[in-house]
């Protein structure tokens, strides 16, 4: 068997190397050893996930994988590009995170979605990488300004790019804004499309999941976003709210109270 998994595992590197790998020293995010393939079987891939990622590339979903562009605890980012030429994120979640697992529960227990899903931690995880690609599409169908989702399979997950070059869009929080009033009006009016169209709750919104591309501000990680038939979902929708209330302030916005925007939202839902 070990020599079989070693094979295997050749055989992937090979086969991501002359189909998938082509980095170029100018990028600011270079990997040193021109290895995307080596560095990630280090740190991150193991061989289900090499097989979902080959799976991609022989299908033409992914045509080039560069380097890392952001790196957590429960996932890693990459940029790519399509066959097509658009540039993608390709975010890969750890498939061995325990501290993942216990962050997921809130946001699955009470889910209907996941009802039926085994609680150990790769299906979890399976089963988030899922969630993401359905509340981005979700989002994406009612009109909030979402990266567009491509395809997901297991613990990969792929969508638009949003930046250029593969130097990601600024977040909320490092970006200079021409107007925070409006910024603010934007993602209260996101918000609500969210809560009324699509049925959902973000649960996670902050100045560290909005990023401000070509002037408007893009919602993102939507992997924890919530049904509205979650049991946390109101409390989650207040937090939000406040969160973004909280933010604009400091940026000296004159922001509505949480009680008069969650009535908006909810168009006066208890």
């Amino acid at each position: 068997m070990a020599g079989e998994e070693e094979a295997f595992r050749k055989h992937v590197r090979k086969r991501l190397k002359h189909k998938a790998v082509r980095l170029e020293k100018e990028q600011r995010f270079l990997i040193k050893d021109r290895s995307l393939e080596r560095k990630v079987l280090e740190e991150v891939l193991d061989r289900s996930t090499l097989m979902t990622l080959y799976e991609f590339l022989n299908k033409g979903t992914i045509a080039e994988i560069y380097g890392a562009i952001k790196a957590g605890k429960e996932s890693k980012i990459y940029w790519g590009r399509a066959s097509d030429g658009k540039e993608l994120a390709i975010k890969i979640y750890l498939t061995v995170s325990s501290e993942f697992r216990k962050g997921m529960l809130p946001y699955i227990e009470g889910d209907p979605r996941f009802a039926r899903v085994r609680r150990d931690t790769r299906s979890l995880v399976y089963a988030w990488a899922q969630k993401e690609f359905n509340n981005l599409q979700s989002a994406y169908e009612v009109g909030v300004a979402v990266p567009k989702p491509v395809a997901v399979s297991n613990n990969v997950l792929i969508m638009e790019f949003i930046g250029e070059n593969g130097v990601s869009a600024p977040l909320l929080r490092e970006a200079s804004l021409e107007n925070p009033q409006r910024t603010y009006r934007q993602l209260l009016a996101y918000v609500k499309k969210l809560y009324q169209k699509a049925e959902l709750v973000h649960a996670d919104l902050s100045e560290y999941n909005v990023m401000i591309w070509e002037g408007k501000p893009i919602l993102f990680d939507v992997s924890q976003a919530v049904l509205l038939k979650h049991p946390m979902a109101n409390t989650f929708l207040r937090r939000d709210l406040e969160n973004l209330n909280n933010y604009f302030k400091r940026l000296g916005v004159e922001v509505q109270s949480i009680e008069e925007t969650y009535r908006w939202v909810t168009g006066g839902k208890a």
